[in-house]
């Protein structure tokens, strides 16, 4: 095995690990966060129906025009706040936040902190 191939095995064993505590419900979804190295996407997810409630990306149309990059602190943050208040107008007041196979630092922790000053709970 090489190392290319070793690297997405360890990143496929530590989502699998989150993933196995994690479980998103009607009464309380699941916030998935996925990042790249030029953007961040952002999911609200009920996992007992397989129902995405609400989606943001650095992507979307509303946030591509407020940011220069997708791939720093500040747009991280945008997609934090416009996601919890997508979720607000939904209905939704708490989630279970997923980080993925991603460390809870920098891009992911920025995402997270904009979202609970938003007024989503986690």
């Amino acid at each position: 095995m090489n190392i290319i191939e070793q690297k997405l095995v360890r990143r496929q064993r530590r989502h699998w690990r989150v993933r196995k505590n994690v479980l998103g419900t009607a009464e309380q979804p699941r916030l998935s966060v996925c990042r790249s190295l030029k953007h961040i996407r952002a999911q609200i997810i009920d996992d007992l129906k397989g129902l995405t409630v609400c989606a943001v990306s650095t992507q979307s149309p509303e946030i591509k025009k407020s940011i220069k990059s997708g791939g720093n602190i500040a747009s991280a943050k945008e997609v934090g706040k416009k996601l919890a208040e997508l979720a607000l107008g939904k209905g939704i007041k708490k989630v279970v936040f997923d980080r993925g196979c991603f460390p809870f630092h920098g891009r992911i922790k920025a995402l997270a902190e904009s979202a609970r000053q938003a007024g989503l709970k986690f």
